[in-house]
């Protein structure tokens, strides 16, 4: 999906669907460190307007269905509760800071295109779940699955948004940003997809998130 490398376990949405509990608590988490991400890099590039406000209306929507998981949350009786590690985001960021010889450029690509590989693996998950709620009889997951699909179409827009960031951000001819751009997402998608297969060997018990 989108460019991934990786495939999800298949079993990983049935194992999520057994704790949907935690699976809403970790994406609560993801969606306020995506508004988080999204404001933070608007902050340190004020000189570009329209990435500016590419940025902020991505965290507002961030922060939209932040507000609802918590919603969900309530309905629950479920506590938020602290973040929890992100191994995953923490092992991609860090390879992409390992490119040497980057400038500012390179730098502002490497974050957009991480984010990227964020909400492509967000919207695999959420199509995985959207499917297995759908597949149940009726009742709270099969309720879920349709806020799961509304999920799944936002992180795929948001993938696409980072992506043209990025070529923008890259400069120069339109077409050769657009193929440099390429090869270094082709790259870090191979690094997110070890990072993925490495982290899917954890107990079932710790593998109700939505990326890693």
């Amino acid at each position: 999906m989108l460019c991934l490398k990786v495939a999800t376990d298949p079993q990983w949405a049935a194992q999520a669907l057994l704790r949907v509990d935690a699976v809403l608590v970790d994406h609560a988490h993801c969606e306020m460190k995506a508004a988080s991400n999204a404001l933070a890099l608007a902050a340190r590039h004020p000189e570009d307007l329209n990435l500016v406000r590419a940025l902020t209306d991505l965290a507002r929507e961030e922060i939209d269905h932040f507000q609802r998981v918590l919603s969900l949350l309530a309905a629950r009786a479920v506590a938020l509760g602290p973040p929890p590690v992100d191994a995953y985001a923490a092992d991609l960021r860090r390879a992409a800071n390992e490119r040497p010889g980057g400038g500012p450029a390179a730098r502002l690509v490497d974050r957009l295109l991480v984010a990227a590989l964020i909400e492509a693996r967000s919207c695999e998950r959420f199509k995985l779940l959207s499917a297995a709620a759908a597949a149940q009889p009726a009742g709270e997951d099969r309720e879920l699955g349709a806020f799961w699909a509304e999920l799944l179409a936002a992180e795929a827009g948001h993938y696409r948004t980072f992506v043209d960031l990025a070529e923008r951000a890259a400069g120069g001819d339109p077409v050769d940003a657009r193929a440099r751009v390429g090869a270094r997402l082709e790259a870090l998608a191979e690094v997110e997809g070890a990072i993925v297969d490495r982290l899917g060997r954890r107990a079932e018990s710790e593998r109700a998130s939505i990326h890693g």
